[in-house]
């Protein structure tokens, strides 16, 4: 089961360590470290189900009608 309530040890230093890891970097190269990010962290979680339940939500939250 995904879980979806703040669970971050340390939330505002890890927000501004990613915010850092994409200094000096191109778009492109972005969004190219974003999806090797994506891609370790969903090797990390190894669960098909929650990294399911996580896409889904991802692609719709925000989503105006």
């Amino acid at each position: 089961m995904l879980q979806t309530k703040p669970n971050l040890s340390r939330p505002d230093e890890s927000y501004a360590r990613l915010i850092k890891a994409h200094e000096g970097l191109s778009e492109e190269e972005s969004h190219a470290m974003n999806a090797r990010l994506i891609l370790i962290l969903m090797n990390h979680i190894g669960d098909h189900a929650v990294i399911s339940e996580a896409l889904d939500l991802a692609r719709t939250t925000g989503v105006r009608a």
